[in-house]
């Protein structure tokens, strides 16, 4: 038997390991950060006494060029940095700190997402559209990340699926919304940064939304999955991957629909498709729907590229206009355009319109304010849902 001293000894260390594990969770800091205010103002800390410049970057700031604007912090005798910032609207905001010129996340902030190869924290300020992407007190769905085979690029890939509240104990058969990524994303983009299932689960508890299951495919053709979660192990990701927007994502893009339908109960007709995307997965929704435009009778453009890259070369990307009256003969339920009014492709989204205008294409279309940012698109896919199925 272990006597008294040892007891105490023992239980003593356990103590302060237990103390250094929770405290790791934090870096080492004690500090609340960031820290939201009855009127939505939002202070910010970070520990640094040996820093000479500390600042913050949000994306609420006003963007310098593609990144977000920065402010600088202001340091107190015991080395802490602060910032307060203006009364904030509610939204899902995105920031980190840069200190002596390098970035670094919020150390007391454990909340991060990754998009692309950078990782920021995340912070929210809730209403009644912010408050979609929170998880409340409401039935849930269940997010698969699945493996599926892809023959026409010759190996087995991850894909992401939302099943609805009550799919397990049913044996309901439910709609399909296909929902893209943009370039640099993958199959975790819209699940981790749109808040696509607590969006879903939200809406349907509303009854805002019909239950239905979103499937989120990788449109990087070259991976069968996320980087860190497929065979090609840890790397870090690219904006641009090869092969991106070639023509061969949407030639295949029929045996992401069978694996759907032959694994999950999905509705196998027109009227229960639907697929959307943003930027290059708005691209992409475009350009599969019109390529075979008997398939989708809801089609969602978030920020779309519109036009192959110069000297692309696929069966897809040919008679583009013939495909799209196809289309249009051949009907479909809703044609849904979104785009910010200061987005890089507002342009290319003007000019389509007008083709489609010259058409006499029926769409429907919403402009925000705001540029290719996932506030936006978040906004976009609480708007585009409800008007499904």
């Amino acid at each position: 038997m272990l006597n008294t001293a040892k007891i105490f000894l023992f239980l003593a260390l356990f103590v302060t390991l237990e103390a250094a594990s929770q405290q790791s969770i934090f870096g080492g800091q004690d500090i609340q950060s960031p820290e939201i205010g009855l009127n939505n103002t939002v202070i910010f800390r970070i520990l640094a006494p040996e820093a000479k410049e500390v600042k913050l970057s949000g994306d609420w700031m006003p963007a310098q060029g593609w990144t977000p604007g920065t402010e600088a912090m202001t340091k107190n005798e015991n080395g802490v940095w602060t910032y307060t910032t203006s009364p904030l609207l509610p939204e899902l905001y995105s920031y980190f700190f840069i200190v002596d010129g390098i970035r670094t996340p919020d150390l007391n902030n454990p909340f991060l997402i990754r998009d692309v190869a950078s990782v920021t924290n995340i912070f929210l300020i809730e209403d009644a559209q912010s408050g979609l992407y929170k998880v409340k007190k409401v039935p849930h769905g269940t997010v698969r990340r699945s493996w599926y085979d892809a023959p026409s690029l010759g190996m087995q890939r991850r894909i992401t699926i939302y099943t609805p509240p009550g799919y397990e104990e049913s044996n309901e058969k439910y709609p399909v919304l296909y929902l893209l990524h943009g370039a640099g994303g993958d199959e975790e983009a819209w699940i981790s940064l749109g808040r696509t299932a607590q969006i879903m689960d939200n809406l349907i508890a509303l009854g805002k939304a019909k239950p239905m299951i979103v499937v989120m495919p990788n449109g990087n053709v070259i991976q069968d999955a996320a980087p860190g979660e497929g065979s090609d192990g840890f790397y870090k990701p690219q904006f641009m991957v090869a092969k991106t927007m070639d023509g061969t994502y949407e030639a295949g893009f029929s045996e992401i629909i069978t694996y759907v339908e032959t694994h999950f109960r999905a509705e196998s007709k027109k009227s229960s498709r639907a697929i959307a995307g943003l930027s290059m997965g708005g691209f992409h929704a475009m350009h599969i729907s019109r390529y075979y435009p008997d398939t989708f009778d809801y089609i969602g453009l978030f920020s779309a590229a519109i036009l192959p890259a110069q000297g692309a070369q696929s069966k897809v990307y040919e008679a583009i206009d013939a495909t799209l009256m196809k289309q249009k003969e051949l009907g479909f339920k809703l044609y849904w355009i979104g785009m910010g009014k200061t987005d890089f492709l507002y342009q290319s989204g003007v000019d389509f319109r007008k083709k489609l205008d010259s058409m006499s294409f029926p769409y429907s279309y919403y402009e925000s304010e705001g540029g290719h940012i996932w506030k936006n698109w978040r906004n976009y896919l609480s708007d585009f849902v409800p008007l499904l199925f």
